[in-house]
């Protein structure tokens, strides 16, 4: 049940990734009663059901067998399939308070290659709200078929958010993004603060001339179209906005720029706010459905991460029988009439064709025990995964503060280095205390006094001392620069402009940049390596862009990640000595989206006007 309307009919072969499409999954609570909920949401799955042309299901049997009884299964529509259970949580063996419950629907639906698969579950233990979560997925036929690249929003999820009063620890989770005024921004910096938040907030701020109401209704709800549910979504207004700004000065958002607050905020950290991911305005407004792609893409990889709640945590496993269970994986099923059909149970209405049930049952239930067993310990285990990662994650962020700690100490230290040589030695040479010892992102190799490299293939080599930078391009082209008469010259040139793109990533993904690599070549802070800005050029020009040839050696490899067929245009480039054939390094600015900087290519000048 996505918002691309499913069942449909068969389409050609979807353009896109081979890899599977990212799902989504939403974890929220509600103040409702778990009766209440599980009424709401069956009255909305069923309107959703009958609008798409299948049969409605009917109403659930109060008590249905024990906790070890197979899920329900209902056939409502071609290859539309509807399993319900409920029944208690697996209870701590300490708990006091008894078992909570829990409710399940699974909805299966035809797609193009393949099935949409929705589940809903929800979990209430005796002392704490409902949990609801929401997980849509897209299970290809067969491995290699494209697939779209993530799965959309479900209109469930939009229909339920409202009707549900969702809501995230402190916050309510609505559909669209609310405005805070000045009065309101004291509540938004404690919800930020809370450590019982789980979801990320996204805070937009607004265009000193643009009209409010305007930039919220042109840019910033389709901005934030891909985002109900795995995300709480505000808009400050001026008066708001300075106010937020004091008060979180490490983790301003300003400009039009659009900012996502992950988790576990620490306002009093300047360290703290580079995972904050900033989305400049420039980038919102050069292409606006990208933008929302790139924008969803840090809340869709958390909500996959974070572990589940504990009563979300407590509920068993999907008991599909056997035989129902084979079928979805590829082999042929039972034919059955349309309406109830619950396998495993010797209710009227049962599938016909009992198989291996009329002559081996106690095999088949030895079988089906088994097969839940194997399905629960995978559950369990990839809780687990969930939270080592969590912990592991927390760890990586604890020692990056740490290293960016250390960073702006040996920067501090190598200016004052700086001053003291040039007080004894105001002559001396330019490797003896005029350039500068470190930075953020300044490799330890080079903070130490070590030289830049002498040839592409130690700066290759050296290339892990940049986090912020990954080399997607062939070594090749780089390589072969070492065969050319001045190849020291631009090897050092060229680690002078990578070591300048490491600090300005460092200082972008905190959204404190202040622009693009270009201006910040022309306006380089105190302390920081400064590299030409005539050499840093933004883009291409219209000719290069325009002709086919020279455009696509300049499209150049990138993650998946940052675009879905492995490509990008890298206009962008830094110019490597000159002359005609002079070097290029040609890279794609992302710290906005994924936080890194990615350099397609180093080697001669690719082809243009001037190198025909």
């Amino acid at each position: 049940m996505t918002s691309d309307r499913s069942p449909s009919p068969a389409q050609p072969d979807l353009p896109g990734p081979r890899s599977p499409a990212t799902p989504y999954r939403m974890t929220v609570t509600t103040a409702l009663a778990h009766a209440d909920a599980v009424a709401l949401a069956d009255q909305r799955l069923g309107a959703w059901l009958k609008q798409e042309g299948c049969e409605e299901p009917p109403p659930t049997e109060p008590a249905r067998g024990g906790p070890d009884a197979p899920a329900e299964r209902l056939r409502l529509g071609d290859r539309v399939l509807l399993d319900r259970d409920d029944g208690p949580l697996r209870a701590a063996p300490d708990s006091p308070a008894g078992p909570g419950r829990y409710t399940r629907r699974r909805l299966r639906t035809p797609a193009p290659h393949g099935t949409h698969q929705l589940t809903l579950t929800l979990a209430t233990d005796p002392d704490g709200p409902t949990w609801v979560r929401l997980e849509a997925e897209y299970q290809a036929c067969a491995p290699g078929v494209r697939t779209p690249s993530k799965v959309p929003v479900p209109e469930l999820a939009r229909t339920l958010l409202p009707l549900l009063d969702a809501s995230d620890g402190p916050a309510a989770v609505h559909n669209g993004p609310r405005v805070i005024t000045a009065a309101g921004v004291a509540d938004l910096i404690d919800e930020l603060c809370d450590p019982e938040r789980r979801l990320p907030t996204v805070v937009a701020s607004v265009p000193a001339n643009l009209e409010l109401d305007d930039w919220v209704t042109g840019t910033v709800r389709p901005l934030c179209h891909q985002l109900p549910g795995l995300a709480t979504l505000y808009v400050l207004d001026p008066a708001a906005r300075t106010e937020f700004n004091v008060a979180l000065e490490y983790h301003a958002v300003y400009g039009g720029a659009v900012r996502t607050y992950l988790p576990e905020v620490d306002p009093a950290s300047r360290y703290d706010g580079a995972r904050h991911p900033v989305m400049p305005r420039h980038r919102i407004e050069e292409d606006l459905r990208r933008a929302a792609g790139l924008l969803a893409r840090e809340p869709r990889r958390l909500a996959a991460e974070l572990p589940l709640p504990a009563p979300l945590a407590a509920v068993p496993v999907l008991r599909v029988p056997v035989p129902a269970r084979r079928a979805e994986a590829g082999a042929p099923e039972q034919p059955a009439a349309r309406g109830p059909v619950r396998s495993g149970s010797g209710h009227e209405g049962a599938a016909p064709g009992g198989g291996a049930a009329d002559h081996a049952p106690d095999q088949l239930a030895h079988e089906q025990r088994l097969d839940d067993q194997d399905q629960q310990a995978r559950a369990d285990e990839l809780e687990l995964v969930r939270h080592s990662l969590r912990h592991s994650r927390r760890r990586e962020h604890h020692l990056r503060a740490e290293s960016e700690e250390q960073y702006a100490t040996l920067r501090h230290v190598g200016a004052q280095v700086r001053v003291l040589a040039g007080r004894l030695c105001p002559g001396g040479a330019p490797g003896q205390g005029q350039r500068p010892a470190t930075g953020p992102g300044r490799t330890p190799r080079e903070a130490g006094g070590g030289e830049a490299p002498a040839s592409f293939a130690e700066l290759l080599d050296r290339l892990p001392e940049f986090p912020l930078l990954t080399f997607t391009g062939d070594q090749k082209s780089a390589l072969a620069l070492d065969g050319l008469g001045t190849c020291a010259g631009w090897a050092r040139l060229t680690w002078e402009g990578l070591t300048a793109l490491q600090e300005y990533a460092v200082a972008a993904v905190r959204g404190e940049a202040g622009g693009d690599f270009k201006q910040w070549c022309e306006h380089t802070p105190d302390g920081c390596h400064h590299f030409p800005p005539r050499k840093a050029v933004r883009g291409e020009s219209q000719t290069v862009f325009s002709h086919t040839k020279w455009k696509r050696e300049r499209m150049l490899p990138v993650p998946e990640c940052v675009d879905a067929s492995r490509r990008a245009f890298m206009g962008a480039h830094l110019r490597i000595g000159g002359g005609r054939t002079a070097p290029r390094l040609h890279y794609l600015d992302d710290c906005s989206g994924s936080g890194r900087i990615y350099v397609g290519y180093i080697g001669l000048h690719l082809t243009n006007t001037r190198t025909n």
